[in-house]
């Protein structure tokens, strides 16, 4: 039997491509994340926008996985956002629950990282609520390099956006998944 070059545009583990990153440094936050969407090895789209502004702009939010998913989670977390106010941990914990309890809710595949002038978490389908314990968090394809590459370089660059940018940089030359096309957000705690 032979293997099919076509990919499965259907089989959503074929979806690949996203890098994003979030470093808080110095009372501001950067989210920043690439363009690159792929199925297995053709590059689809290099422009897609992966970071959004929530909740009026004082949430930003970047995703990887699937795009559909990320939306449907994007618009319940400002549902979430919308019922408590200025209380993000309180909206990220209550979306992970039904996250993780919906049954529609439990098949999207998708991870966020979310942010505000002051706290910065990770989502997951599993039901994780996670804060960086250092202000830098990375998912995605390339976000292991990415990661790896801001702390490298954290306590020797006081720009968090100089950081974001260059361990995105990084992350293109190692992660085919990843491009240089970058969307970038920040807020600061002023």
């Amino acid at each position: 039997m032979t293997q099919s070059m076509t990919p499965d545009y259907a089989d959503a583990s074929q979806w690949r491509g996203t890098t994003i990153i979030a470093v808080r440094k110095g009372g501001r936050l950067v989210v920043a994340g690439d363009g690159q969407v792929s199925i297995g090895p053709t590059v689809m789209k290099g422009n897609a926008r992966k970071v959004r502004r929530l909740a009026g702009g004082g949430v930003i939010a970047g995703f990887a996985g699937a795009t559909a998913d990320a939306f449907a989670l994007f618009e319940r977390l400002e549902a979430k956002l919308e019922q408590y106010p200025g209380q993000l941990a309180r909206a990220c914990v209550e979306l992970a629950k039904d996250w993780r309890t919906d049954r529609y809710l439990r098949r999207l595949e998708a991870m966020l990282i979310v942010g505000d002038k002051t706290e910065t978490f990770l989502l997951t389908g599993a039901g994780d609520v996670l804060e960086p314990e250092d202000g830098v968090v990375a998912v995605g394809s390339g976000g292991n390099y990415a990661l790896s590459a801001a702390r490298a370089i954290f306590d020797y660059e006081e720009d968090p956006e100089v950081i974001a940018r260059k361990s995105m940089e990084i992350a293109a030359r190692i992660c085919v998944y990843t491009n240089e096309n970058l969307t970038v957000e920040t807020l600061s705690a002023d």
